[in-house]
């Protein structure tokens, strides 16, 4: 009877834990989409990696591909003199060895250990590093960086607790790195288009892309609104292509007014619009949709040139894992949920789940 109370306290334990650890990751999956700037993001994880194994000094090294060395991209703490921006080779130190392994390490005595790098060692002024905890930072077995703590504060070991914690806190940063590497890489490519300075096709089919991925890792959600503007060949014949393009400008500025800077603005093709909106459920997405459309349609366009025009658009809603379970069905959803809103009347919102509500009512 004794065994069996104490199994369930444990059981009880342990659930507790869980709980706590999956709010606490819930929280960081958060802040790390906050933001595509990867100073920020790398904030995010250092501040972050305190409060989980709380330590002398921390520090993240990023994998250069193009020199096949690793690199000091941020540090905290206690470190020694000029560690910042200093680099490895893969095979150089703890950190050099966990990347080119892939694999963890605890090492309880790095002073004493070959792999720790003797340019460390040399230059530890004032600072005395007893034991180390590496681990790796990848995606897709691609090695992204490596996460290195020293000196735990309460002087025990590093524990496979640590490592194991530690592992679960890199797995959500490499696809933060991972997303604030691809805006920083798409940035110096044809990733905008030339008339609104949105983003194009191609960058959203990519970000689409990794939103799957992410939400499909940490079950987390996020919602895309897809628009097009009401009877928009009017304004081309009435007023030209030139009154037609400040247009769409002038609706660009509208959604980059409304939209948090990590939500992604795409110019879809002609007078179409795509916002990709993470960690956004439908019911918040619905009521964002609502905003747009009444701010599209308060404005007065082209009233510098003194037109005054009245546009108004129509817009569809779905959201992943809600409506479509890859980027291709739920464009297409929203894409179908935006026509059924022009059939409707024009100037409205449709939700994605409406659409099979509206067939199987025969209408």
């Amino acid at each position: 009877m004794g065994d069996l109370k104490q199994e369930n306290r444990e059981l009880k334990a342990a659930i507790r834990q869980m709980k706590k650890e999956l709010s606490f990751f819930g929280h960081v999956s958060k802040a790390l989409t906050s933001t595509l700037e990867l100073d920020k993001v790398l904030d995010i994880i250092m501040e972050n990696v305190q409060k989980l194994v709380r330590s002398d000094a921390w520090s993240l090294l990023l994998y250069d591909e193009e020199r096949n060395d690793l690199y000091v991209a941020i540090t905290k703490g206690k470190q020694p003199e000029g560690l910042q921006g200093m680099r490895l080779k893969l095979e150089e130190g703890v950190a050099g060895w966990v990347a080119q392994t892939g694999r963890p390490l605890i090492v309880k005595d790095v002073l004493n250990d070959k792999r720790f790098s003797d340019y460390v060692k040399s230059s530890a002024k004032g600072f005395i590093p007893r034991s180390v905890l590496c681990v790796p930072v990848t995606s897709k077995k691609n090695i992204i960086g490596v996460l290195e703590v020293l000196n735990k504060k309460d002087g025990t070991p590093f524990t496979n607790k640590d490592t194991e914690l530690l592992l679960k806190l890199v797995d959500q940063a490499a696809i933060a790195i991972e997303r604030s590497n691809l805006y920083q890489k798409m940035a110096n490519l044809a990733i905008t288009d030339d008339l609104t300075k949105l983003f194009n096709l191609r960058y959203l089919y990519r970000a689409l892309d990794i939103e799957i991925k992410r939400c499909r890792r940490y079950n987390s959600t996020f919602s895309i609104i897809f628009l097009d503007l009401d009877s928009f060949k009017l304004v081309n014949d009435r007023h030209g292509h030139l009154y037609g393009s400040k247009t769409l400008v002038e609706v660009a500025s509208i959604l980059v007014n409304v939209l948090r800077d990590v939500d992604i603005i795409a110019r879809y093709g002609g007078d179409e619009f795509v916002i990709v909106l993470p960690h956004t459920p439908v019911d918040m997405a619905l009521k964002i949709a609502e905003r747009i459309k009444s701010d599209i349609n308060n404005y007065q366009f082209l009233r510098e040139d003194g037109l005054s025009l009245r546009v108004t658009a129509s817009f569809g809603v779905a959201g992943y894992p809600d409506h479509a379970k890859d980027e291709i069905e739920l464009l297409k959803l929203s894409d179908q949920a935006m026509y059924m809103a022009k059939s409707l009347g024009k100037n409205r919102v449709v939700l994605a789940s409406q659409l099979s509500v509206t067939l199987s009512s025969g209408r």
